[in-house]
């Protein structure tokens, strides 16, 4: 048994995943974040082009600024990570497999065309490989 080589990133990917703008209020951003149970979301400009990543750590940081500086809030913008790691949508279970354990990564946004279409978390490999590997049998 080996992973399937045929099998793509947009097989595999959140199809629907929420995104915020860099006007997006910062502590609404969280809130949907552990809403959502989920630890990250890509950033967009006005034609969905990616132009950042919001994560945890993120807030984590506007949160220490906030309670040295005496500051609240402000937008995703301030706060989120430029420099962005994403995949493409056609590129395989393998490289993006590889990718994940080549960086400190949870998440990559999934882009075609420079657009989010999609985001893949370790999470989403995991699965393919249980279901390659057939590993809870057959339902």
């Amino acid at each position: 048994m080996s992973l399937d080589k045929q099998t793509r990133v947009r097989d595999i990917m959140v199809t629907k995943p929420v995104v915020f703008t860099s006007e997006t209020d910062l502590l609404d951003a969280v809130c949907t974040l552990v809403d959502k149970q989920i630890t990250g979301a890509p950033v967009v400009d006005a034609r969905g082009n990616l132009i950042g990543l919001l994560t945890e750590r993120d807030f984590l940081r506007a949160a220490l600024v906030a309670g040295y500086h005496g500051e609240r809030g402000g937008c995703v913008g301030d706060y989120m990570s430029r420099d962005v790691e994403a995949v493409n949508a056609d590129d395989s279970l393998l490289d993006v497999a590889t990718r994940f354990v080549e960086t400190k990564r949870r998440r990559f946004p999934v882009i075609q065309d420079n657009r989010v279409v999609g985001v893949v978390v370790r999470r989403d490999v995991l699965r393919a490989v249980i279901r390659a590997f057939d590993l809870r049998g057959s339902e």
